[in-house]
C-alpha cells in the first residue's frame, strides 16, 4: 500500500510538473512584450519617430520667387541652388517637396510667417543673422555670400563712397543689403525700398535709381539677364552665410536637416547641385576649402 500510495503521488506530481511547463510556454509565445517581438518593431521604426510636418509626409516650403540664381522659374518650372537643395533633402528625409508644395511669398513677412507655422522651412537665400535667430531656427550654412553695388554701365559711380546727397540706391525689404545700406551710404542718400530683388534692377535700368545693393550671385544674374546694360562695380565683403530657416517648435526637423546637409556635402551631390550654376561667383560652397 506504501509503494501504490509512493507510485499515485509521484504519478501526481508528475503530471503537475508538465502541465506548469505547457503553460509557461503558451505564455511565452503569446506574450506582445516578448523579446522577438519587440525587436521587430525596433526594426521597423528605425532610428526614431516620423519628422512632425504641417501636413503628413510634405515639406512646406516658404520662398520668395523669383531671386535668381536661388529661387527662379525656367520654362515654367520652378529651378535654383536653393530648389535643388532642399528637394535633395527631402527625398533623403522621406518628405515631399513638389513645386506646389513651395509656397511664394514676401521675403520682408516670410520669417514671421514660419514662426507662425505657415511654412516648414523657409528656402529664400536668407543670410543668418542674429536677429533672425531670435524669431527662427537656422541650419548649418549652406552658401557664403556677400553684398554688392551694381550701377548703369559707364557710370561715374565706382563705390558706395561715391554717393553724394541726392542720389538714391535701391535695396529689397527685409534683406541684408537693406540692412547694409542704411548703416553705410552717406548722409543725404535716398534709399528706396522695393517689394522683390529684381525690381530694384528694373528700376536702375529706367533710371529712377543710381544704384542697387544686393547680394552678389544674384546681381551678377540679373546683369547677364539684362544684356550687360548694368555693371557690378564694388564687391562689398560682409562675411554672410544662407542657412534654411527653420519652424522654431520642429527641433527634430533641424536636425534632421543638418544631417542630410551633411550627408550632402560628404557625399558629393551638394557640390554636383553648386557646380550646375557656374555663375555663381567663387567662394560661395561650403564644400570647398
Amino acid at each position: 500500500m506504501k509503494l501504490n500510495h509512493r507510485l499515485l503521488a509521484l504519478t501526481v506530481l508528475l503530471a503537475a510538473l508538465l502541465l506548469v511547463a505547457a503553460a509557461c510556454g503558451e505564455t511565452q509565445g503569446d506574450d506582445p512584450a516578448d523579446t522577438g517581438s519587440g525587436d521587430t518593431g525596433s526594426e521597423e521604426n528605425g532610428d526614431g519617430a516620423e519628422l512632425t510636418t504641417i501636413e503628413e509626409g510634405v515639406l512646406t516650403v516658404g520662398s520668395d520667387i523669383p531671386y535668381p540664381p536661388f529661387e527662379f522659374r525656367e520654362g515654367g518650372e520652378l529651378v535654383g541652388l536653393d530648389i535643388d537643395l532642399i528637394q535633395d533633402i527631402g527625398e533623403r528625409l522621406e518628405l515631399d517637396v513638389s513645386d506646389e508644395n513651395i509656397v511664394d511669398t514676401s521675403f520682408d513677412t516670410i520669417f514671421t510667417q514660419l514662426a507662425g507655422a505657415r511654412f516648414d522651412v523657409v528656402v529664400a537665400a536668407s543670410t543668418i543673422t542674429p536677429e533672425r535667430e531670435e524669431e527662427v531656427n537656422f541650419s548649418d550654412p549652406y552658401y557664403n555670400s556677400q553684398q554688392s553695388l551694381t550701377v548703369e554701365a559707364g557710370s561715374d559711380l565706382a563705390s558706395i563712397d561715391d554717393l553724394a546727397e541726392g542720389d538714391v540706391i535701391g535695396v529689397q525689404n527685409g534683406t541684408t543689403g537693406k540692412a547694409y545700406a542704411e548703416e553705410n551710404v552717406p548722409e543725404g542718400v535716398e534709399i528706396r525700398s522695393f517689394k522683390q530683388g529684381p525690381d530694384g534692377y528694373t528700376a536702375l535700368e529706367a533710371g529712377q535709381v543710381d544704384g542697387v545693393v544686393n547680394d552678389e550671385p544674384t546681381a551678377l544674374a540679373e546683369i547677364e539677364a539684362r544684356g550687360d546694360t548694368l555693371e557690378l562695380v564694388e564687391t562689398i565683403d560682409t562675411g554672410e552665410s544662407y542657412g534654411i530657416a527653420v519652424d522654431p517648435n520642429n527641433e527634430e526637423l533641424l536636425e534632421a536637416l543638418n544631417e542630410a546637409l551633411a550627408e550632402m556635402i560628404e557625399d558629393g551631390s551638394y557640390q554636383e547641385i553648386y557646380d550646375a550654376y557656374p555663375d555663381l561667383p567663387p567662394g560661395g560652397s561650403v564644400a570647398e576649402g
